[in-house]
């Protein structure tokens, strides 16, 4: 049997798969089991559940699969996903493959020439979150009518801009990671990240005021003592208390804020404390070093991506068009 956890699905109806193949997936299951991030297993078993699907849809075998089933695939992704999720799909697949000890078509010579068609046709830009940055978080910050949820709220829009953390790191924050000083400031303890599977753990800086903010909510909620329970939980329309807040739920609580702000609500995402907060510190003219220690990143490729238009507004074009008086 797969475990529960199991972080590879197998739809119902799929073609029969040979019992050896199978065993090896059970022995996979029972070692892969708890390896993986929640976000991780949840990946895993969308994309191959898709995949399994539309093999059993048009015909194809999906363990092992072809390349001509792989290419079929991802043709029929193509107008619908961006070249970063159908990489992904990929990465599962081949995944799949390897946990039943199969070969994977992944890299054949048909999959990597319909990989770059599609990167020629879509080009390989991600989208970018759109960036709360300090003057925006001001307004949001004032934009609140003094509600519990108001204040959880409030807290977390603070502490995810000092922290630049993820929305899985902010959902997962206990009471006990929270720690203030005598002078007003605080810090956070991030157990466990995107780049840090292991749980090494890092701390991060909370300003006076995101404490202060911190505080509101802590008291709002009934000053918890319990260091185990959820920093962040879910506030219900009747002001009662739930679990962790949700990363669904942190999306809603910055929209939430920036329409009352008056921003546009569409382009902010819990992503968009993380991109603001990197784009203000270069904009200080913060070392990319203290930015990526910062905000946990391992190089600088996605720092430099944020503040992209900012580097262009400082670059030799810019410079010389002001030599230009232009």
């Amino acid at each position: 049997m797969l475990e529960k956890n199991y972080p590879i699905a197998i739809i119902p109806g799929a073609e029969p798969i040979d019992a050896g193949v199978l065993a090896q997936l059970a022995h996979y299951s029972r070692h892969a089991s708890g390896a993986f991030s929640k976000n991780t297993e949840r990946a895993l078993k969308s994309d191959v559940a898709r995949f399994t699907e539309f093999c059993t849809e048009q015909g194809y075998p999906s363990l092992p699969t072809t390349p001509e089933a792989l290419v079929a695939f991802l043709t029929s992704l193509t107008e619908t996903h961006a070249t970063a999720s159908i990489r992904r799909f990929l990465s599962s697949i081949a995944t799949f493959h390897k946990a039943a000890g199969l070969e994977s078509p992944t890299h054949s010579m048909e999959v990597r020439m319909a990989m770059k068609r599609h990167t020629r046709a879509k080009g390989t830009r991600q989208r970018q979150a759109g960036p709360l940055n300090r003057p925006l978080v001001e307004r949001m910050l004032l934009a609140h009518e003094g509600t519990l949820r108001d204040k959880r709220d409030l807290a977390l829009l603070a502490v995810a801009y000092d922290t630049l953390c993820r929305r899985s790191e902010i959902a997962s924050f206990t009471v006990g990671d929270f720690s203030f000083s005598e002078d007003g400031s605080g810090t956070v303890l991030v157990r466990r990240s995107k780049t840090d599977q292991e749980g090494a753990g890092s701390v991060r800086y909370l300003a006076h005021d995101t404490v202060v903010t911190v505080k509101n909510w802590l008291r709002a909620a009934g000053n918890p003592q319990d260091p185990k329970l959820a920093m962040f939980r879910g506030v219900n329309n009747s002001g009662q208390l739930g679990e962790h807040i949700s990363e669904k739920g942190i999306n809603r609580a910055f929209k939430r804020l920036a329409k009352r702000a008056g921003a546009d609500a569409k382009c902010v995402s819990g992503h968009s404390c993380r991109v603001g907060a990197a784009q203000d510190m270069v904009a200080a003219g913060l070392e990319i070093g203290e930015v990526m220690q910062s905000g946990g990143w391992k190089t600088p490729v996605m720092v430099a991506r944020y503040s992209e238009k900012l580097s262009a507004r400082r670059g030799a074009a810019a410079k010389l068009a002001v030599l230009q008086n232009r």
